[in-house]
């Protein structure tokens, strides 16, 4: 969108540099002047702004820059891959991006991908078609109807064309994004496309890896747990099989490694040990290396039974297998394969995961958890963390065996309605991606593999977590490089207050077209009044310049998921535009036609005594008349008001041209105030740079409108008095600024006053996402996991309604989660006694006991 309006509006300014010269008559040099102060004005602020951010990306985009790692003086090290040189030897796992040309010199064959993975301007539009119609009909008004001179109708046609042109929108939005990547940088979040902070803003599913994401990402082994399926064989040999299957290499001399990969879930190691025999370890995905045992059909049932009561606790199962390489060769297929034991695995969740979680649906973000763990785990750790249990299978969704007990239903919905997917493959990722963007959802997807590179790609936005592998960070629009959800949601809360800065100045701008569009047109076709184009000029250059300070607004993030909804953009901008417009069409049919402004003259002089005028003699009371004597004779004192009505003399006329300047330049930059806020303007408070550049520009207008003589632009000061009522009546039309806002809200979404009250974002409308239902059942749920209340013996509601106690249930539920964390982590009851008493918490309601 930015490129587009930068070139529309450096055509059109092109345009208007040259009709400001070529008119057949000694052109006005001032207004070529200032179309080219404007144009150099703009271009410079737009290249240093632009240069800045280029700069900052560039800095950020540095900390993303690919790493090889090198041998060198022996060692592997990691090292920038733009310091290479010829000569040196490298080494690649899955998922990196080979940084140069290269022979392979070992390990196995390598199937390398070549291919990159492939995959506004509306706003602009509706300016341009707003001032081109303003334009035809002044046209075809003044030319064959009013029969106006030539030169008449050119300045007119400019002052248009160089009011109407929102200048700063391409400037604002591109430097408040890069302001907004520049946060985001700080707080983990590494932005690689700009565009991908307004689609945060309106993310409302995120699809969230369990592993290091969810949870630690650090897994411990409980080896009274471990089960044995060989003879001869105890638990600690079952960990040094699966370690030499890792990275143990004490003692043995290592002849091929297989590693790991997303599809078939296991390594193998061959190796010969200290008395010269050739052995082979594998370990990986129990269904992987149960389909190698030689014994599978005998055992299958056990290993099964130890998989699920793992599961139940929320222990993630590893098998561990053994084969002798009786001839020493590694090509050898070998003896058969033995099960040798399952090891259980324990990976904590995240001690602010749960929290996350649940801001996260406050914030209307709904989170799935996708993970390849059994579905017991899977719902496990979501009934720990809060997720809920609604979750199924990848393959009883999507895969060919599709669970006969969900088939009548359809699974688009069951994947909306879902908390989470277990037992998923890459290739499920990239279809629940596809799935939920069909449902009309703005997704984001996480990853950190090589594989996941396609669902990153597809997802609205893609986000790769800490540690990700190069062809992970590649397809991904945002990098993390902090672990954890909460990076995530503190990036969704920062976009949303990037995304509602550019929301309110896309609305003034869309005002601000109409406004000059509609109220000018109007001025010059029913009064014939032309408007000094070079006070646009003025106009364009102090209000339009500062209101870049918007970008550095103060601002709430949006409640809610938000986008660009382009109607509601529009009807407010035609609808203030319109109010606007209509107050200047009143205020100078006041001052040109009417005597509402000067002071009336009250008395007159008649042999030396001063008597009322006529007219008040007949209306008005005596005591009446002395009051308001009194009160206009200090008034006139204060302000000093000449009449601007419409005479022979063309001074009048020069004098009105600067009241409506300062008229439009005030209430112009002062509806900024109102788009921004969320309910009354007045009650929140803006940014003091904003402020300032209010302050600063209008100050200015001011000046200029008191003290301009500029016969070149035709313009007389007005002086203080005149510029005193104008404010006035600028504080008098400003007021319903705020009430039109409201009714604008109202008809738009019927809940304007609920909003308002809420301190909901203006024109957002609002999105559950099942959030009341998903509340009640983490509330539920974790009281029944504590021992509080069996579901079935006590009701979650009282008589006040199914919502009336939620709050106290969810807070209830909260404590009761940390005294079971705190009991998980400490197996002598006296500390964990003593940190919950530290805590706050009430321990003696707890009467089920935990076992470490």
């Amino acid at each position: 969108m930015k490129e587009a309006e930068m070139e529309t509006k450096d055509q059109t300014l092109e345009a208007l540099k040259k009709e400001s010269v070529d008119l057949g008559k000694p052109p006005d040099w001032q207004d070529f002047i200032g179309i080219i102060i404007l144009l150099l004005i703009n271009s410079t602020i737009s290249f240093v702004e632009e240069n800045n951010a280029s700069n900052a990306a560039a800095a950020l985009m540095a900390r993303l820059a690919p790493k090889a790692k090198v041998l060198r003086d022996g060692k592997w090290i990691e090292k920038d891959a733009a310091v290479l040189v010829p000569g040196d030897i490298i080494s690649i796992k899955l998922g990196d991006i080979i940084p140069a040309d290269a022979r392979l010199l070992d390990g196995d064959p390598l199937k390398v991908d070549q291919s990159a993975l492939t995959v506004l301007t509306a706003i602009g539009n509706f300016c341009i078609c707003c001032i081109a119609v303003g334009m035809i009909i002044e046209i075809i008004v003044m030319v064959p109807i009013q029969h106006r001179p030539y030169r008449q109708v050119i300045d007119n046609l400019l002052v248009l064309l160089i009011g109407g042109i929102p200048i700063a929108m391409p400037t604002v939005l591109s430097v408040t994004m890069a302001i907004g990547s520049h946060h985001l940088s700080h707080q983990g979040a590494i932005t690689k496309r700009m565009t991908a902070i307004e689609e945060m803003a309106g993310m409302d599913v995120l699809c969230s890896d369990k592993t290091g994401t969810l949870t630690l990402n650090k897994l411990t082994v409980d080896k009274s747990l471990i089960e044995i399926f060989a003879r001869g064989v105890d638990a600690d040999t079952v960990v040094l099989m699966a370690a030499r299957a890792s990275r143990a290499r004490a003692g043995i001399q290592v002849i091929h490694f297989l590693s790991f990969n997303p599809t078939d879930k296991w390594t193998a190691l061959t190796y010969i040990d200290i008395e010269g025999k050739m052995h082979r370890v594998s370990k990986g995905a129990p269904e992987q290396i149960l389909n190698l045992a030689h014994n599978k059909s005998e055992i299958e049932r056990r290993v099964h039974a130890v998989i699920d009561k793992f599961a139940e606790r929320g222990l993630r199962s590893l098998a561990v297998a053994y084969q002798e390489v009786p001839d020493g060769r590694k090509e050898n297929q070998g003896g058969p394969w033995q099960f040798v034991g399952l090891m259980p695995l324990f990976d904590p969740p995240r001690h602010d995961s749960a929290d996350t979680i649940m801001r996260a649906l406050n914030l209307g973000v709904n989170v799935k958890m996708v993970t390849g763990d059994q579905l017991a785990i899977a719902k496990e750790t979501g009934r720990r963390l809060g997720m809920g249990t609604n979750m199924y299978p990848s393959s009883a969704l999507l895969g060919h065996n599709k669970d006969e007990s969900i088939a009548h239903f359809p699974v688009d919905e069951l994947i909306e309605k879902a908390d989470g997917f277990a037992g998923v493959f890459p290739e499920h990722k990239y279809e629940i991606v596809k799935r939920l963007q069909a449902r009309k959802h703005i997704c984001g997807m996480t990853g950190d593999g090589v594989n996941d590179a396609p669902a990153l790609k597809k997802a609205d936005i893609g986000i790769a977590v800490a540690d990700a592998t190069d062809a992970a960070r590649s397809a991904s629009d945002i990098v993390l490089t902090e672990p954890g959800l909460s990076v995530i949601i503190s990036a969704i809360l920062t976009s949303r207050a990037i995304f509602q800065r550019m929301k309110n100045y896309t609305i003034y701008a869309v005002s601000i077209t109409v406004r000059i569009v509609l109220g000018f047109m109007l001025l010059t076709l029913i009064w014939k009044f032309d408007f000094p184009p070079f006070m646009v000029l003025i106009i364009a250059i102090l209000n339009d310049g500062t209101i870049m300070a918007i970008s550095k607004d103060r601002v709430k993030p949006s409640p809610q998921p938000d986008s660009w909804k382009l109607a509601e953009i529009f009807t407010t901008g035609i609808i203030f535009g319109s109010y606007l417009a209509m107050t200047t069409v009143i205020f100078f049919w006041a001052a040109y036609q009417t005597d509402f402004f000067p002071v009336r003259k009250l008395i007159t002089t008649v042999n030396g005594n001063a008597i009322f005028d006529r007219a008040w003699r007949i209306q008005l009371s005596t005591q009446f008349k002395f009051s308001v004597f009194s009160l206009s004779c200090n008034f006139q004192r204060i302000f000093g008001v000449p009449s601007l009505q419409k005479t022979g003399h063309g001074s009048n006329l020069r004098k009105l041209g600067l009241a409506v300047y300062l008229q439009v330049s005030i209430t112009s930059q002062a509806l900024i105030f109102v788009t921004r806020s969320r309910s009354w303007s007045f009650l929140e408070r803006p940014g003091l740079l904003l402020v300032a550049a209010f302050v600063v520009a209008q100050l200015i207008a001011t000046l200029i409108a008191v003290y301009a003589n500029w016969s070149f632009a035709a313009i007389e000061g007005i002086g203080w008095g005149w510029a005193g009522v104008i404010w006035l009546y600028c504080l008098v039309v400003y007021i319903p600024l705020d009430f039109i806002k409201l009714a604008i809200r109202y008809a738009l979404s019927g809940k304007a006053w609920d909003l308002m009250f809420e301190q909901r974002i203006a024109f957002t409308r609002k999105k559950h996402f099942g959030k009341d239902e998903r509340e009640l059942k983490w509330a539920q749920a974790h009281r029944t996991l504590h021992g509080l209340h069996p579901p079935e013996t006590k009701t979650m509601f009282g008589d006040h309604g199914a919502y009336a106690d939620l709050n106290q249930l969810a807070e209830e539920a909260k404590r009761r989660a940390e005294i079971a964390r705190l009991r998980e982590l400490h197996t002598l009851k006296g500390h964990v006694e003593s940190v919950v008493k530290l805590k706050g918490l009430d321990i003696d309601t707890i009467r089920q006991s935990y076992t470490v």
